[in-house]
């Protein structure tokens, strides 16, 4: 996406700064953990054929290729898509303001020439000249400042809104006492200046996220029809509307003014309701990628693709969630016991080849941050579990009810957690999987889970603190954030603000693990896998690639 140049995750106090993580502009490296670079070093096996195919043209000169995604959850506004499969598209539409590198490392290679600060609070945002919106109008200075004044504002239910909490005037938005964000104030056409409530030294890196890319004048004349006829500033562009349950073409943007220039001439996102059935039509050549196989199929993919089967390392954690905000899941205790009463260990193993890792952590291994055994209601242990639910004076005679989203491959193993905790704590179960994607995350957002829930992260940075600040404050309660659970300590949403303002990287860290430390007593969520993403495509596609965020990197991909 965008990149940047620093070591640190800190930028120094005069000026030259960055981050890294999944969707930041700073330099520094965001807090990255070394690991992450030998996760990287799993992405790149497989999807380097140089097989022919059936497609037009040649590699980077054209031809056009087809991807799976489910069903976005919201219209295709940045500000409005934090799940996984409105953003893959919104990363073929948009650049933002950096990108990072293999590594992690912020780059300067998007709509950004500098972020600069000299105090980690008073930001100055000069952008590059030449880049226009797919309508050919410029992308400027205002047309970021408007973006974010309307993802903020409450009054539009952005579900990207919380990532904006930390620019003053945010509260003033929130309490309906004011329209604008404060901290915001256009300079000139390509400078602007951002006043943040607190200092945040990743902030540059924050801003790679999606939530802070630009909107062009015509999405204000008609908020509701841009998000079928989006208007970008990003490698592709839109040649159809987009239609639900089916999908949307573009083509390549010919005046692209990033680093990252599409090498095809155009792709298309096909809907399927059912990630075994695109898995289905990539066998018989019907559609070129799908990121994420089935976990049934693992095996037999690997050997039937050969070195178009992707096996990557990801930021992404598995948990099952609870609703706090029931009173039957209200005890820590509760979490706890349903936490210690399933085998991960075994459910990898049998339901995904070995290929998911038993979480111990609420901060991935990718990251600067992770401690091993971090999360000790994560360990495998019965008797403490049924000692728990005891205390607790749990209802062992009501069953509970699982949830989880239709298509996605995860009837199996919610299954599997059932059955562990029937017989691990003789609790009956109840499977609630019958709603699309696009259903389930709005039920979750008006607190109409009845019970655990599935639920997966993968970082819009890399960073421990994007594990923290998303999914456990209450700025980011939905709807404007991904909050599900509906937790809320004041003590953990302290030590992150605290971990924010600290002067190094060392105090940072210290600060988000005493915030995690509380977090796993309090169990919100239980984290059950780190992750590992099972990729294939056709024979048409080569140098097909995983990203940090797990997605394709769609300009490179080339037709043969």
């Amino acid at each position: 996406m965008l990149r940047s140049l620093a070591t640190s995750p800190f930028p120094r106090v005069s000026g030259t700064r960055e981050v890294n993580s999944v969707a930041f502009n700073k330099r520094p490296s965001a807090l990255v953990a070394t690991a992450l670079a030998g996760a990287l070093l799993l992405s790149a096996c497989g999807g380097g054929s140089d097989d022919g195919g059936s497609g037009s043209g040649g590699g980077g000169g054209g031809g056009t290729f087809t991807a799976y995604i489910n069903e976005p959850k919201s219209p295709l506004v940045p500000g409005n898509t934090t799940e996984s499969e409105g953003a893959k598209v919104i990363a073929a539409l948009w650049t933002g303001l950096v990108g990072f590198a293999e590594d992690g490392e912020v780059e300067y290679s998007g709509v950004a020439e500098s972020i600069e600060s000299e105090d980690n609070q008073n930001w100055t945002i000069t952008l590059k000249d030449g880049w226009t919106f797919h309508d050919g109008t410029p992308v400027d200075a205002q047309s970021f400042v408007d973006a974010w004044n309307y993802t903020a504002n409450p009054q539009n239910a952005q579900d990207g809104g919380s990532y904006l909490s930390r620019i003053a005037g945010f509260a003033e938005l929130e309490a309906g006492t004011a329209t604008e964000l404060s901290g915001l104030a256009v300079v000139d056409d390509l400078t602007f200046t951002v006043q943040l409530q607190t200092p945040f030294a990743l902030f540059p890196a924050v801003v790679g996220y999606d939530a802070f890319n630009p909107l062009p004048d015509v999405f204000f004349e008609d908020p509701d029809a841009f998000g079928t006829n989006p208007v970008g500033n990003g490698p592709f562009q839109a040649d159809s509307e987009y239609v639900p349950g089916q999908g949307i073409t573009l083509t390549r943007y010919d005046d692209y003014a990033g680093e990252d220039a599409a090498q095809a001439d155009g792709m298309e996102f096909i809907v399927y309701a059912d990630q075994a059935t695109a898995y289905t039509d990539a066998q018989d050549g019907n559609v070129d990628i799908v990121d994420v196989i089935p976990p049934d199929v693992i095996s037999e993919a690997e050997s039937e693709f050969g070195d178009r089967f992707i096996n990557t390392e990801v930021s992404q954690i598995t948990y099952l969630g609870f609703p706090t905000y029931d009173q039957r899941f209200a005890d820590p205790r509760v979490r706890q016991a349903i936490s210690m009463a399933i085998d991960r260990d075994a459910i990898s193993t049998a339901i995904f080849e070995g290929t998911r890792t038993a979480a111990d952590s609420f901060i991935s291994p990718v990251v600067d941050g992770y401690r091993e055994g971090a999360c000790e209601y994560c360990t495998f242990d019965v008797d403490a579990a049924n000692a728990l639910l005891d205390e607790a004076g749990f209802d062992r005679s009501q069953p509970v009810n699982l949830w989880f989203n239709a298509g996605g491959g995860h009837d199996a193993w919610m299954e599997a957690v059932g059955n562990q905790l029937r017989q691990n704590l003789d609790v009956d179960f109840s499977l609630q999987g019958s709603l699309d994607f696009a259903q389930y995350l709005p039920l979750g957002e008006t607190r109409g889970f009845t019970g655990p829930f599935r639920y997966g992260w993968s970082f819009d940075y890399p960073a421990a603190e994007s594990y923290l600040t998303p999914l456990f404050t209450p700025q980011a309660f939905p709807p404007i954030g991904s909050n599900y659970p509906f937790y809320d300590n004041p003590e953990v949403t302290d030590l992150i603000s605290q971990g924010d303002q600290a002067a190094t990287e060392e105090e940072a860290i210290e600060l988000y693990q005493q915030a995690e430390d509380l977090i796993a007593e309090d169990m919100p969520m239980a984290p059950l896998f780190f992750t590992q993403i099972q990729t294939v495509h056709t024979e048409n596609v080569s140098n097909v690639r995983i990203d940090l965020f797990q997605r394709p990197v769609w300009s490179e991909v080339t037709v043969n």
